[in-house]
């Protein structure tokens, strides 16, 4: 199965690949392409009593007009509505020349209450917000409340980052080629797509693997080959140690729920770095985790040297405060060649936004700890606050540029979140779910990527993993979750990945 995300630009070179080779010319992937929509037209919308086509001058509209022909030949009353006419000797050109049915202008489509308008007027490449007669279209389409087949990708959305360039359709299924675009998985185009189907229309993988595409979806078999398999001769410590730090007395929740689910996602030791006024709240909830007393840096430290923990978990319930950024700077310098990963998230995130320039500088460092940032959208604009504003960057490229400059994996959090390394790969995830919109869910996230580094995953795909088992989690309890839920819900999860 096929995990990567073409940008607009990586499938132009994917379709020029496929004509270069031989297999099939333009005009025979536009035929294909306007055959796969035309089919799932039919089947999904068999009662549909007219149906609008609305055609651009480019080849989105060269795969409306196979749909508008193929609809016809089919039985099915059609319109269609041109923006413009297409290029002379294009492909779009002979697309439209086989329609027989003639085009009225796409100033004068007036779409009823119920009607099924097939939106091929742009796709994934645009550029620029809409304007005019297309611009209208899209208000006109909206406000009827008319049912939008997107070819590609609806008309105003960006193929690229998912943003709104200006208005677009709102669309209840969208049909694209070979593979999704980043503009399927990222918000705000992500809640335009509707059912979003990716049709074959004889691409080959080689092909797509050929335009050196490193955006991913993020599905199991992304990072399955990777999943940790207990050996039968497996003991505690080689399932790994984590160290999680707690707050003090008021906010030592977070890093319980960050202990629980490291040992829910298999680590096989978890301890408990508490200050000694936490200790007794810390104890009276913990059982199967270790409880440690962790007061000043050395104490820190003197854990790491005694109990070589491979990950460690900073920043659940600290506090924002700039102690707690400089604690964390120190920390990373000491553990220096001791230490595999750190995983850093919440206040130990925002607390560094107190000393960027000292936590960038230990990231420079020679025997450095790998690391983990599971920022959400206002924790990431604490620390990358030149990235957060660049109205130019999509979120993907927001992710992939703090991957490089923090040289970290990035957990970009929210309802499309992107994963990123500091190689240039990334992933987006697609089993999200407003569920996770909880206190305390991030904080059982951090722990499960904790778990899975400890047992030797790799640190991208460790992340990838745990963003998706976070949310299978809360998919699978459903209503009514709580971020204390999730821990255990795992346990299904990995009973299926396990099978």
């Amino acid at each position: 199965m096929a995990f990567e995300l073409l940008t607009p630009a990586e499938m132009a070179d994917a379709d020029q690949r496929t004509i270069a080779e031989g297999r099939v010319d333009g005009i025979g992937l536009m035929r294909r392409a306007g055959a796969a929509i035309a089919e799932q037209i039919l089947a999904r919308f068999p009662g549909a009593e007219c149906v609008d086509v609305l055609c651009g001058p480019g080849n989105n509209g060269g795969d409306g007009y196979v749909v508008a022909r193929l609809l016809h030949a089919s039985g099915v009353p059609v319109r269609v509505f041109s923006s413009g006419s297409p290029r002379e000797d294009s492909d779009a050109a002979l697309a439209a020349a086989e329609c027989l049915l003639t085009a009225d202008p796409l100033s004068a489509i007036l779409p009823a209450s119920g009607s099924l308008v097939v939106d091929a007027l742009f796709g994934a490449g645009l550029s620029k917000p809409l304007q005019g007669a297309e611009l209208e279209a899209v208000r006109r389409t909206n406000a009827a409340g008319a049912t939008v087949v997107a070819v590609d990708l609806p008309s105003g959305v960006s193929g690229a980052s998912g943003a709104v360039l200006g208005e677009a359709f709102r669309a209840a299924l969208t049909v694209t080629f070979a593979r999704m675009k980043p503009g399927h998985l990222l918000q705000p185009g992500r809640a335009l797509c509707g059912d979003t189907v990716v049709a074959d229309i004889g691409i080959s993988d080689a092909t797509v693997a050929a335009t050196g595409a490193r955006c991913f979806e993020n599905r199991v078999g992304l990072w399955r080959a990777h999943y940790p398999a207990p050996a039968n001769d497996t003991h505690k410590y080689s399932r790994g140690h984590v160290g999680v730090f707690s707050g003090g007395l008021s906010a030592t929740g977070a890093a319980r729920l960050s202990a629980m689910a490291a040992a829910r996602a298999g680590a096989g030791a978890v301890t408990v770095l508490s200050p000694g006024s936490a200790l007794a709240t810390n104890a009276g909830h913990l059982t199967s985790i270790i409880l440690r007393r962790s007061d000043t840096i050395d104490d820190a430290v003197g854990f790491i040297e005694a109990r070589k923990p491979q990950v460690l978990v900073f920043g659940p319930g600290l506090g924002p405060e700039p102690d707690t950024g400089r604690f964390a700077i120190e920390l990373m310098s000491r553990a220096a060649n001791r230490v595999d990963a750190f995983v850093l998230d919440a206040d130990g995130i925002s607390s560094l936004a107190h000393q960027r320039d000292a936590f960038f500088a230990t990231r420079r460092r020679k025997g450095r700890p790998a690391l983990v940032l599971t920022p959400h959208h206002g924790e990431f604009s604490r620390l990358f606050p030149d990235l957060a504003a660049d109205a130019t960057l999509s979120k993907l490229g927001r992710a992939r540029q703090a991957a490089a400059t923090a040289d970290a994996v990035v957990i970009y959090k929210g309802p499309d979140t992107v994963i990123a390394s500091p190689d240039g790969r990334a992933a987006i995830n697609s089993n999200g779910t407003p569920l996770l919109a909880t206190a305390g869910s991030g904080d059982v996230l951090s722990g499960i990527v904790a778990a899975l580094i400890a047992q030797s995953m790799p640190h991208f795909e460790a992340a990838c993993a745990a963003v998706w088992m976070h949310a299978e989690a809360a998919r699978r309890f459903g209503p009514g979750l709580i971020a204390e839920d999730l821990p255990p819900a795992l346990r299904d999860v990995f009973t299926d990945l396990g099978a």
